[in-house]
């Protein structure tokens, strides 16, 4: 699967090997597009969106809408990391309590 335009797609790629695959996926629709790993599949996967049908239905981004997509990620990415940073308080504020409570 990979993430275009904030949708998901199921598609399939002709490889060598999954990981050519994804090398491939990642090439075509950038390293933070690609969702879940890929899978080799004998013969015809049915349900999937061919590769070559997702890059002739993409349409390049403006200069305004890279500069939003940029934006977004990096607002996303600062939101993550304030997340990780609460949760590494909360733990070393609860560390410290256990350790209070059981030195005295």
């Amino acid at each position: 699967m990979v993430r275009l335009g904030g949708n998901l797609v199921k598609t399939a790629v002709f490889a060598d090997s999954p990981l050519h695959a994804l090398l491939l996926l990642k090439y075509q629709f950038g390293m933070r597009s690609v969702v879940t790993s890929p899978m080799r599949f004998e013969g015809i996967a049915e349900g999937y969106t061919l590769l070559d049908d997702l890059v002739k239905s993409t349409k390049p981004l403006t200069v305004k809408q890279q500069r939003l997509q940029s934006l977004q990620i990096q607002k996303d990415n600062i939101t993550k990391q304030i997340k990780a940073e609460r949760d590494r308080q909360k733990i070393a504020t609860a560390q410290q309590q256990i350790y209070t409570a059981t030195h005295h």
